[in-house]
């Protein structure tokens, strides 16, 4: 059985992340999804981590409240904090870890994984977590219908 990894913040989910975690899908026969957020951040972790989970209920979609360094210059000590976090969700694998970023070789390697990069360029999906967040109904399309709810909300509420 092949396991798959990979993490985010979906901040907030969209069709770029959807296409994703179809990927990975596609790729494994297990697929762990970390939903990572942090206190700061405009939309709450729990919200996000909801909407995966709606989306992908046939998906191991967990979430990481842990108040981690963002990059790796926030903290001499940042992968070994993320990966101590990582393997609370995931003890063991993941055979291959899917992501968008080029933090994802390193983040392979220290989970004894080979990394699977999807769309770095968005070519695929050209959005991303910024401009939905600025510009929602602009990037109307991109949003599925759970995350669409609380942007129509806000817009009623006058925010």
């Amino acid at each position: 059985m092949t396991t798959g990894f990979l993490l985010g913040k979906f901040l907030p989910p969209h069709r770029g992340h959807m296409h994703l975690i179809e990927t990975a899908r596609g790729q494994v026969d297990r697929l762990t999804v970390l939903v990572c957020s942090i206190r700061r951040e405009p939309i709450p972790g729990a919200l996000r981590y909801a909407w995966v989970r709606e989306l992908y209920p046939d998906v191991d979609v967990q979430h990481c409240p842990d108040e981690n360094p963002q990059v790796p210059e926030e903290h001499p000590d940042f992968w070994a904090i993320w990966v101590a976090s990582i393997r609370r969700f995931l003890p063991a694998g993941p055979d291959l870890v899917f992501s968008s970023e080029l933090y994802g070789d390193e983040l392979a390697r220290r989970l004894g994984a080979r990394h699977v990069l999807v769309d770095l360029e968005r070519r695929c999906v050209p959005v991303s977590g910024t401009l939905v967040r600025a510009r929602p109904f602009e990037y109307w399309d991109y949003i599925p219908e759970p995350v669409r709810a609380y942007y129509a909300a806000q817009a009623a509420a006058g925010g």
